[in-house]
């Protein structure tokens, strides 16, 4: 199984979606960061090794596909493997065989392989630094993991997890989004996916001080993103911001009442109307 996608856009939840849902739950679920294994060593981490040998085995040690077995590896990454270890990995998905670094002892390996990769596989290919045999026994069933800017309607949603999730981490009183701070993650174009969203909302929690997450809280990126809609500088652009969300969240408490929301913030109800029709508010 071969999972394709931008950075940050989910590939190992969707990795442990495809795991917990089968019928090697019970199994063990181990992951491996193809690019943060040095060259040295990718090939003892993935198939184990035998005492004596390379300098430094001192001891027999399993590797990862049989740590992995009746369960799913998981290769991250994978388009950053050298060329041996890709004929190595071919021949597991092959044969089902593999032997430890040293050793002669043919081992089996009873595990489903799932991969994932955000590098331009048919590229590499060209170009001679992806096998194109294993390319074409991995992408027998591709799945593709669209980035986030395409699916906008999951973005609260997963807005909404990660507030709970964070909330019971550092133990804060956080309830929900303020409407602005929706504007802003919904308009913003998300380059670094889910992992960015997360990064933003577990900031906006350690900041908060009540139970609404304010736009003001989020990274300036995301401020930032709104200068391109006419207004003059980055200034302004907060400002806006700042004042639509305290003139929605004192009409929300007020319950819609304009007189009421005005009084609460200490201007004229001409003002508070002015506002309203600025920002095209109900």
């Amino acid at each position: 199984m071969l999972i394709r996608g931008e950075s940050g856009t989910g590939k190992e939840l969707v990795a442990q979606a495809v795991h917990y849902g089968s019928r090697r739950s019970e199994g063990p679920f181990i992951r491996v960061n193809c690019a943060a294994l040095p060259e040295s060593l990718i090939e003892s981490e993935l198939f184990g090794h035998e005492k004596g040998a390379f300098s430094g085995a001192v001891r027999q040690r399993e590797g990862r596909f049989e740590r992995a077995s009746g369960g799913t590896i998981f290769l991250d990454e994978i388009g950053e493997l050298t060329g041996a270890i890709q004929l190595s990995l071919l021949r597991v998905l092959q044969e089902h065989e593999f032997e430890r670094v040293g050793g002669t002892k043919v081992l089996k390996a009873d595990v489903r392989v799932v991969t994932a990769t955000n590098r331009p596989l048919e590229l590499d290919m060209e170009e001679g630094r992806f096998r194109e045999d294993l390319y074409y026994r991995l992408n027998v069933f591709p799945i593709h993991v669209p980035p986030l800017r395409d699916r906008r309607t999951d973005i609260i949603l997963l807005a909404d997890h990660f507030i709970e999730k964070y909330r019971k981490r550092h133990e804060r009183s956080i309830v929900r989004l303020s409407t602005p701070a929706i504007d802003l993650l919904m308009a913003y174009h998300w380059p670094g996916n889910v992992r960015e969203l997360e990064n933003a909302i577990e900031r906006a929690v350690l900041l908060a001080d009540g139970k609404v997450i304010h736009a003001r809280l989020l990274p300036p990126s995301l401020q930032m993103a709104k200068v391109g809609e006419g207004r003059s500088g980055p200034l302004n652009v907060q400002l806006d911001v700042l004042e639509k969300e305290l003139i929605i969240d004192a009409l929300k408490m007020k319950k819609g009442n304009r007189a009421a929301a005005a009084r609460h913030l200490g201007i004229s109800e001409r003002i508070m109307g002015l506002r309203v029709e600025k920002y095209g508010l109900t």
